[in-house]
């Protein structure tokens, strides 16, 4: 199958988006053999080795597999997505959602587990979170966000602290949204000021029973703003 001479430089961008537009555009079926390196060569007037970064970059992502002695097959037709572009993707309400079930049992955890540095990270966290609430914005999302960020680091669990941080670019941008779509002021002129404080004083007197219901309170009212915009 002949597809053109390519353009000079970036030659292995250009051979693996044009690889990856037969595979995608359903030119070579899952299953399909591709030709081999010296014919896909020729076709896009390329060298063997840029064909072969090519190749390399088509298998990582997800749309080929090399079978040793046999050559490469086509596995996919849509490339696998990395977690944070499928997050990027994902709703907003979605990404809530699973924000709540990771958090609620973080505030838990770290009413349980809190140290007295975690507690002097959520006091620092929760002072600049009120210093940024009346201006808005894109400061008091991140301030918003850092003292969620503490409470999770609270939990003394690397893990949950790593996924949670997966969550945050999406997190921040649908938030910075909605506070353009919605009127906070109107709902909560307080910025959830009073819920924060409850969650730190719960975390900091070791309720985890408290903590975890004013946080899953808290959050719920932002999601029910998200499912109605």
């Amino acid at each position: 199958m002949a597809m053109g001479s390519l353009r000079p430089s970036p030659l292995v961008e250009q051979a693996t988006e044009r690889l990856r537009a037969e595979i995608t555009g359903g030119q070579w079926p899952v299953g399909t053999r591709l030709p081999g390196e010296t014919t896909l060569a020729a076709d896009l007037g390329v060298g063997r080795s840029t064909v072969r970064e090519a190749l390399r970059a088509l298998a990582g992502a997800g749309l080929v597999k090399t079978r040793q002695g046999a050559g490469v097959f086509v596995i996919a037709t849509r490339p696998v997505e990395d977690w944070p572009t499928r997050l990027r993707r994902a709703a907003l309400a979605d990404i809530y959602e699973v924000r709540m079930v990771l958090e609620v049992q973080a505030a838990r955890m770290a009413a349980e587990r809190r140290t007295p540095d975690d507690l002097a990270a959520l006091d620092a966290a929760l002072a600049a979170r009120t210093a940024a609430a009346p201006a808005g914005g894109a400061a008091f999302i991140d301030a918003d966000i850092a003292l969620h960020t503490a409470v999770v680091d609270a939990a003394h669990n690397p893990v949950l602290s790593d996924l949670f941080a997966e969550f945050v670019p999406a997190l921040r941008e649908g938030l910075i949204d909605l506070l353009d779509l919605v009127d906070v002021r109107s709902h909560d002129a307080e910025h959830g000021a009073a819920a924060h404080a409850g969650l730190v004083a719960a975390v900091t007197a070791g309720d985890p029973e408290t903590a975890e219901q004013v946080l899953r309170d808290e959050l719920g009212v932002t999601l029910a703003h998200v499912r109605r915009r």
